[in-house]
């Protein structure tokens, strides 16, 4: 008779012996797994913290650009209306 899926799932059997060992491997398997993980959010964290600060800086200098272009173009202003015949 031809070894058909039903046949072979019959009469195939695990070759690997569950041992406490493959438990041990697997659960450090398993621990690796968890401390990559923990370390890579620790990485995204480190990431935002480090974007923010970024962020914080742009928005003060871009703050004091502002308040001294306001002063520039009111210096002009005054350029200008000195100047005029008015």
């Amino acid at each position: 008779m031809p070894d058909t899926p039903d046949t072979i799932s019959d009469t195939t059997t695990d070759k690997r012996a569950d041992t406490g060992a493959d438990a041990i491997q697997d659960g450090a398997a398993d621990t690796a797994a968890v401390d990559r993980i923990d370390a890579a959010i620790a990485r995204i964290e480190a990431a935002i913290t480090a974007r923010a600060r970024s962020s914080d800086s742009l928005a003060k200098r871009h703050a004091a650009l502002k308040a001294r272009m306001a002063e520039a173009v009111a210096a002009l202003d005054d350029v200008i209306t000195r100047g005029s015949p008015n």
